[in-house]
């Protein structure tokens, strides 16, 4: 079932690049005590994600910040490696933590896959944006054949 508003995120383990390569963690660590807007989506270095999506947040970080996020988390169903060389590409350090979800923990806990095999892409993540706040579930949001639900335009519309 895909996670709803009022729901606690998933505790689950998930990749994240360190100063010594990728490491792990976990879910508990990233969102506990915090408010995050969350962002996920299909992969890394792909048409809309890095056009909009990953860009956006950057863009507007200090908006989202100054609004009372303490942390920007993209999450993609890639590994380390390779989110953590997009988010240099998109100079996202100290704006978005980079998360990789290559082996799906996430993704499937949430409910959030979605098969886009017919393209050769296999097992993927929908496009989503959450606001969580300690743990919770407080928005959400998906696309519909476009995008701007997801954008962080509109998770600042949220925090209004």
């Amino acid at each position: 079932m895909t996670i709803q508003v009022g729901d606690k995120v998933p505790s689950v383990n998930v990749g994240i690049m360190t100063d010594d390569g990728p490491g792990v963690t976990g879910t508990d660590g990233i969102f506990a005590g915090k408010t995050v807007a969350l962002f996920g989506l299909p992969g890394a270095f792909t048409k809309t994600c890095s056009a909009l999506h990953l860009p956006g947040y950057i863009d507007l970080a200090d908006d989202l910040k100054a609004k009372g996020v303490d942390d920007i988390v993209c999450i993609s169903v890639n590994d380390p490696w390779v989110m953590d060389a997009w988010g240099k590409m998109h100079e996202a350090d100290g704006k978005v933590t980079m998360i990789g979800d290559g082996a799906l923990n996430f993704t499937r806990a949430a409910g959030l896959e979605v098969d886009l095999s017919d393209k050769c892409y296999g097992p993927r993540c929908k496009r989503f944006s959450a606001l969580v706040v300690d743990g919770e579930v407080k928005t959400l949001h998906f696309e519909d054949g476009g995008f701007g639900e997801t954008a962080a335009e509109k998770m600042l519309e949220d925090l209004d």
